[in-house]
């Protein structure tokens, strides 16, 4: 029998067992030697001699900055599994550099991620936050032209993994959604292809009843929502942001809302989280959550199975499902 390879584990130590639940963890332990000190400091006690005899890496939040000098602690690491989403807050371009190969859950946390954007697109189809407000105030709501599923225009920006699941699920919907989608970088036979409208994203904000947000944040996202764009949604409209919060302009958002003209769903803010007190927690057609959309609780072990299914992959000598190469870090989330 092959010698088991040596692999550490770089997260938080309170999250290992959420993420590695027994199960999880014994078929870990049936794949690889687990070094017991779990690394969250390069240099921290016992982790020197962890890094050196490491082949793999199963990293997750919490996981130091993968660079030169972390890295030549680490002379015989092959691949850097991630049981979590983006990788960008801890791999840097020398991983690939030297030949290892990177590898995140993104998949596996996508999923609950388009399941809350829909449950979110149903709640704004119904502008349940203002039907809400009125029955809080003891006004029976009244009746809206502007409310219901049915036919309702939504535009997509960003075909992420994300964007693309979400699409699909608006298009399998009974509802007949019109999907409209804004990304730079799908063709128009892409699009079709997805069986949307590739709009730019000014006419999307225009047509659209409901605007989600599925974009990366880069320099050029940053406040791609801004005073302009927003004022261009219709009467009644929503937005709805499960990507990031600098993708929007705080304050704008919050003089559009203060209006009481549209809704917003807001799982991701800038700042996050906002201080005490900031209008937009207190608006009732605006909802915010504490950027719970990815996996949550019981659903992290999903993170920590995609990634001993990728441990064993990569044992086997086959393709990782979740690679992640160099030139997607400029474009991920």
């Amino acid at each position: 029998m092959a010698e088991r390879p040596k692999l550490v584990l770089a997260m938080r130590p309170d999250i290992v067992d959420l993420v590695l639940p027994a199960p999880v963890r014994a078929r870990l332990d049936a794949l690889a030697d687990v070094h017991p000190v779990v690394v969250t400091d390069p240099a921290g006690p016992g982790a020197a001699e962890a890094l050196a005899g490491a082949r793999l890496l199963l990293t997750g939040w919490g996981c130091p900055v993968l660079d030169a000098e972390t890295l030549d602690r680490a002379p015989l690491l092959a691949a850097a599994i991630h049981a979590a989403g983006s990788v960008r807050a801890h791999a840097t371009p020398e991983v690939w550099a030297r030949g290892i190969a990177v590898s995140s859950a993104a998949d596996a946390n996508a999923a609950p991620v388009v399941e809350y954007t829909m449950a979110t697109v149903w709640l704004a189809s119904h502008r349940a936050l203002n039907t809400a407000a009125q029955y809080v105030a003891g006004r029976q709501p009244e009746f809206d032209t502007r409310q219901g599923a049915d036919g309702a225009t939504i535009g997509v920006i960003g075909a992420s993994r994300i964007g693309r699941g979400v699409i699909s699920r608006l298009l399998g919907a009974a509802a007949g959604f019109r999907v409209l989608l804004a990304d730079p970088y799908v063709s128009a036979a892409e699009a079709e292809a997805l069986g949307v409208t590739l709009v730019d994203l000014d006419d999307l904000c225009r047509r659209s009843d409901i605007v989600t947000v599925h974009a990366p944040d880069l320099p050029e996202t940053h406040h791609l929502l801004n005073t302009e764009r927003l004022a261009l949604l219709r009467d009644g409209a929503a937005v709805i942001n499960s990507a990031r919060g600098r993708l929007i302009d705080t304050e704008a958002l919050t003089r559009e809302c203060g209006t009481g003209r549209i809704d917003a769903y807001l799982d991701v803010t800038e700042p996050e989280p906002l201080p005490d007190g900031h209008p937009l927690l207190l608006m009732r057609n605006v909802l915010v959550t504490p950027h719970i959309a990815g996996c949550q609780g019981t659903e992290v072990r999903r993170l920590g199975g995609y990634a001993v299914d990728e441990v064993e992959r990569w044992a086997k000598g086959e393709p990782l499902l979740g690679a992640v190469r160099v030139e997607d870090l400029a474009r991920i989330a």
